[in-house]
C-alpha cells in the first residue's frame, strides 16, 4: 500500500515507526532493537547486515560505513546500487532506522552555515531514495561570547529551513538531544519553534540524564510526544570524565529509560549507540553488540514488549 505524503507524515507523527522497506517474515520475530554503526566503524556494508540479522536486531543506523562517515560517498548508498540495497535489507528483514548526519544548526558565518544545511539536505535526500523516515542532525553548541536565547534563534531557524526540505522528500528530520543541548527545557523550546510535522527528536537518554541531569521520567513527561527514536548506553565516571561501559555494568538507568519509553508506549527502536569510532579503547562490537542485544531484550521482556 502506497501511502501519500500527508498520511506518512501524520503517522510518523503519532510516534511510529514506518519501515518504508518492508521487513522479509522469514527473519523471525524480534525485538525492536537497533545498533548505530558507530559502534562498528571498521566493518563494510555486507558484514554490517550480516552481524545485524545473526545477533537478532530489527534495524541499523547508519552513522558511517567502513571508515566513511559521508553516507552520500558509500558505493552501496548510490546510484543504481541502492536498489540492490534495498534488497539486501528486506531479504534480511531489516530496516534502516534512521541516517545520522553531522549536520549541526548552531553555526554562525554563513559559509560554515551553508556547508552544514548542505549536508543536511544531501543526506534528507539520500533518505528519500532508500525509503528511511528519519535524519538526525544537531543542535550541538552555544559558542562562547554568545547567549543561549540567540543561538538558539539560529539553531530554530536552521531546522525550520531542514524540515521544509524533509517536508518535501517525505522524510522527518530528528534533533538529537547532544553537546549544549541537552535539558528537555532548550529542546521543547526548538521542537515548538521550528513547529513542523517533518520535525521531531531523537532521544539520547544517556546525554539527558548524564548532562541533562534530567531522571527518564521527567525528560519523558516533557518531551515524549516528540520522540521518534532513542540512543541507550552506559557509562560510568572515571579520571573526572566518564568512560563507556557495556550496558548494565555502569550507573545510567537504561532499565528505567527503557521501561518509561515502553509504559508511554513507544513504537520505535531502542537504539544502542556504542561511541567505538570516538572512543577506540572501549569493547570491540564483537563484544558490546550482543551484549546490548541480551540485556535489552532482557529489559523490554520486563517492560511488556514482545517481539514482533
Amino acid at each position: 500500500m502506497r501511502l501519500d505524503r500527508r498520511t506518512f507524515l501524520a503517522t510518523l507523527g503519532a510516534g511510529l515507526a514506518v519501515p518504508v522497506i518492508g521487513r522479509a517474515r522469514t527473519a523471525g520475530a524480534r525485538y525492536p532493537i537497533s545498533f548505530s554503526t558507530l559502534g562498528c566503524p571498521a566493518w563494510g556494508w555486507g558484514r554490517i547486515l550480516d552481524e545485524a540479522d545473526r545477533l537478532g536486531f530489527a534495524a541499523i543506523e547508519l552513522r558511517g560505513v567502513a571508515g566513511e562517515m559521508d553516507l552520500t560517498k558509500v558505493p552501496e548508498l548510490s546510484g543504481s546500487r541502492i536498489t540492490e540495497t534495498r534488497r539486501e535489507l528486506a531479504s534480511r528483514g531489516l530496516v534502516l532506522s534512521d541516517l545520522g548526519a553531522s549536520a549541526r544548526m548552531h553555526d554562525k558565518d554563513p559559509a560554515e552555515r551553508e556547508r552544514q544545511l548542505d549536508e543536511g539536505r544531501r543526506f534528507v535526500d539520500l533518505a528519500q531514495a532508500l525509503g528511511v523516515a528519519y535524519v538526525r542532525m544537531f543542535g550541538d553548541r552555544v559558542p562562547q561570547g554568545e547567549t543561549r536565547g540567540e543561538v538558539l534563534r539560529r539553531v530554530v531557524e536552521g531546522f525550520q529551513r531542514m524540515a521544509e526540505h524533509a517536508e518535501r522528500a517525505g522524510v522527518v528530520v530528528l534533533i538529537e538531544s547532544h553537546g549544549d543541548f541537552t535539558r528537555s527545557k532548550d529542546l521543547a523550546e526548538i521542537l515548538t519553534g521550528v513547529g513542523s510535522a517533518a520535525f521531531a527528536l531523537l532521544w539520547d537518554a544517556h546525554h539527558t540524564w548524564v548532562s541533562g541531569k534530567e531522571p527518564p521520567a521527567d525528560t519523558h513527561a516533557a518531551l515524549g510526544r516528540w520522540i521518534r527514536h532513542t540512543h541507550l548506553k552506559d557509562s560510568r565516571p572515571e579520571n573526572g570524565d566518564r568512560r563507556y561501559v557495556l550496558t548494565g555494568d555502569g550507573e545510567v538507568p537504561v532499565q528505567e529509560q527503557v521501561r518509561v519509553l515502553a509504559g508511554a508506549g513507544y513504537r520505535g527502536y531502542y537504539g544502542f549507540e556504542w561511541e567505538k569510532k570516538w572512543h577506540p579503547e572501549i569493547e570491540e562490537p564483537e563484544v558490546a553488540f550482543p551484549h546490548y542485544a541480551r540485556v535489552i531484550g532482557e529489559y523490554l521482556a520486563a517492560a511488556g514488549v514482545k517481539p514482533a
